[in-house]
């Protein structure tokens, strides 16, 4: 299947893929990876609120919320996506 990279921002509900790449730098950057989205990381969303901020993604058998300012720096691999 064709692979795509996207950001966690524009995955949708019940989506899953692999974590690319984290842009984010400094203590953003650190907490992110703290919470375990480092590259190869496979994800899958859960689903967001109302008004589609948070995000909640489930990562190692357990689930994390994310703001979308979060998600915009974590770029993920998605299958089928063109």
């Amino acid at each position: 299947m064709d692979m795509a990279t996207i950001l966690l921002r524009r995955m949708a509900a019940g989506q899953g893929g692999v974590i690319a790449k984290v842009k984010a730098e400094g203590e953003l950057g650190r907490r992110i990876r703290d919470m375990g989205l480092v590259p190869g990381t496979p994800i899958q969303v859960q689903g967001r609120a109302p008004l589609k901020d948070p995000v909640a993604i489930r990562v190692r058998n357990f689930t994390l919320t994310l703001r979308n300012n979060e998600a915009d720096y974590i770029h993920v691999d998605v299958e089928g996506e063109a």
